[in-house]
């Protein structure tokens, strides 16, 4: 059974995230969705939040597994015996950060693969930080994250960019 591994802080999911986990499973038999604790980035919602989201976003994919992570991602795909990272790009300067990052997980762990997955287009646009600036001035994020997950990012941020 070869596994992937699409990590990331998911601060909330989005439609291009959802996106990504699904054209995955089309490739791999088992996907992990890796929530990472990155202590540089500022988090609207805490890692436990993320999961519950992912998990009601995933709900009937039988073949996806949500999972915390705290770590070097190398060192958990070889603990999961995972074939692959799988990472979405939106634009060239996605691609420069990721392919560092795939260097350095290739040092760590030789086995390791990383998969590239463009976005579609209506996704390019698409970043958890712009979803957030948008709801917190009060702006229609509809059209940009899952519908299950919409209350809570509607509730957590409020117009004006002041946090409830």
């Amino acid at each position: 059974m070869k596994t992937a591994i699409c990590p990331g802080s998911f601060d909330p999911v989005t439609l291009g995230h959802m996106d990504i986990i699904n054209r995955a499973r089309k490739l791999f038999d088992h996907t992990i969705v890796a929530v990472l604790v990155n202590p540089e980035k500022h988090t609207a919602f805490t890692v436990e939040e993320r999961i519950n989201m992912l998990e009601r976003c995933t709900r009937a994919m039988d073949d996806v597994e949500v999972v915390g992570f705290d770590g070097l991602i190398a060192d958990y795909a070889r603990i999961r015996d995972a074939a692959a990272i799988v990472k979405g790009l939106r634009a060239m300067s996605d691609f420069e950060y990721e392919f560092q990052m795939a260097l350095f997980n290739k040092k760590l762990n030789p086995e390791l693969e990383t998969v590239y997955l463009n976005t579609t287009a209506e996704n390019m646009f698409l970043s958890s930080s712009g979803i957030k600036q948008v709801a917190c001035f009060g702006g229609d994020i509809s059209n940009f994250v899952p519908e299950c997950i919409l209350q809570d990012i509607e509730q957590r941020l409020c117009a004006g960019g002041k946090r409830k």
